[in-house]
């Protein structure tokens, strides 16, 4: 084993990888989908363009652990960085020429790239805490709450920068210029990363990636439909939805469109981002017990079921796209969005509790996983959803996926 890095230092180093990654994914995610709305794409077709995106992290998260096991986690996070540069680069070649067949299929593969990149990324960052956290008065989870929460509020300044690129630059000089900064990024990072984060080991069998912790296995479960939760409206739907009442259809109509959905987006993901860095403190985490934090992600799961409940309750009434659903839907998914952070930074806390440093990599390369395979089938279901039952469906698709991950949830032991 190598030498342990000095703790700030190599967290400051992984955090600012993060960031750098994120901002350019969530940029890269409002692009996709505006720009292809714009182009005619039905709200199944949008969903198919995010689809491979998401296997891609199932199946790099299930194999990610392993590869930073077996070479280390500097090296998955520099090639989940530079996956994300070539994406970008791809991205720009697509040729408005294309059929819809071939451009969904060509956006389908890069997008696949740039999920394996996200969650090469992501799981080295992720493990990394685990490794340099101090572990006295609730510090594992005030570090990871920090790195979680920072990391959305970045994403959240991404959606809006999509947004804002692809009404001034337009979508080919917008992803040029994502990719030639987060390769700089990427440099430099490398350059100023310090020593001693683990290195492998030759010996890991990819067969470890599959947990022996029943713990770990149903907080993965409960994640799966946490996340799915979220991305059956977030993907898709609502977007689409905003879209239909705020554009005439005009290029100005949309530019207008295109800044407010965006500033929407930003500002959920910047909510959850930093209501996520709080939850340590909300939670008062550091003089409780880990059986006292497990019963709060039961309790904090029900609490957010009844938002997503409402709301589609509210829809089944309107009559169509009004003022007030809108406003409706504005203040309560702001508030699905504050309630879900917490049970977000507190799975991201337990993942952590519950894995030992040995099998760190592993245990959180299956665990997001998982997560990823919620936001696969939140991502379906979001197109799906809409284009079958609108609002209803999709609402009520989010209120039952809260309650699996709450009954998932229940299974945890202290």
């Amino acid at each position: 084993m190598s030498t342990r890095p000095e703790g700030m230092s190599a967290y400051i180093a992984v955090t600012a990888a993060y960031w750098a990654f994120m901002l350019t994914d969530g940029a890269l995610r409002m692009l996709v989908l505006l720009h292809f709305h714009t182009l005619g794409f039905s709200p199944v077709q949008l969903a198919y363009l995010f689809v491979l995106y998401e296997i891609a992290g199932m199946v790099t998260n299930l194999s990610a652990g392993w590869i930073a096991a077996r070479f280390g986690l500097t090296s998955t996070l520099y090639v989940g960085l530079g996956i994300q540069v070539a994406a970008l680069i791809a991205l720009a070649q697509l040729d408005p020429a294309w059929s819809i067949g071939l451009s969904v299929t060509y956006v389908m593969c890069v997008q696949g790239a740039s999920g394996v990149a996200k969650d090469l990324a992501k799981m080295s960052s992720k493990s990394a805490v685990k490794l340099l956290a101090p572990t006295e008065k609730g510090g594992l989870f005030r570090w990871v709450a920090v790195l979680t929460g920072s990391k959305n509020a970045v994403k959240g300044v991404g959606f809006l920068l999509g947004a804002l690129m692809l009404s001034t630059l337009g979508f080919v000089w917008a992803t040029y210029l994502m990719a030639g900064v987060l390769f700089i990024i990427l440099v430099a990072i490398a350059y100023a990363m310090p020593a001693g984060l683990p290195t492998g080991r030759k010996g890991a069998k990819f067969s470890e990636v599959f947990s022996k912790s029943v713990n770990v296995n149903w907080l993965s479960v409960a994640r799966l439909f946490l996340f799915g939760a979220r991305d059956v409206w977030f993907v898709v739907g609502i977007p689409i939805y905003f879209y239909s009442v705020l554009s005439d259809g005009t290029a100005e109509g949309n530019r207008t469109a295109f800044f407010i959905i965006g500033t929407f987006m930003a500002a959920w993901i910047i909510l959850y981002g930093l209501i996520q860095g709080l939850a340590p403190k909300v939670l008062r985490a550091g003089a409780r017990s880990e059986k006292a934090l497990i019963a709060d992600a039961r309790r904090w799961a029900f609490l957010l079921s009844a938002i997503p409940a409402a709301l589609a309750c509210a829809a089944f009434m309107a009559t169509g796209p009004s003022d007030w659903l809108t406003a409706l839907l504005i203040v309560g998914l702001l508030a699905f969005g504050a309630v879900f952070a917490i049970n977000s930074s507190l799975h991201s806390y337990l993942i952590l509790a519950f894995t030992k440093s040995e099998r760190v990599t592993m245990d959180v390369g299956f665990y997001y996983m998982a997560n990823a395979g919620g936001r696969l089938i939140g991502t379906v279901l979001s197109g799906a959803a809409y284009q079958v039952g609108g609002l209803v469906l999709l609402l009520a698709c989010a209120t039952v996926m809260v309650l699996m991950s709450m009954i998932a949830a229940c299974q945890l032991r202290s």
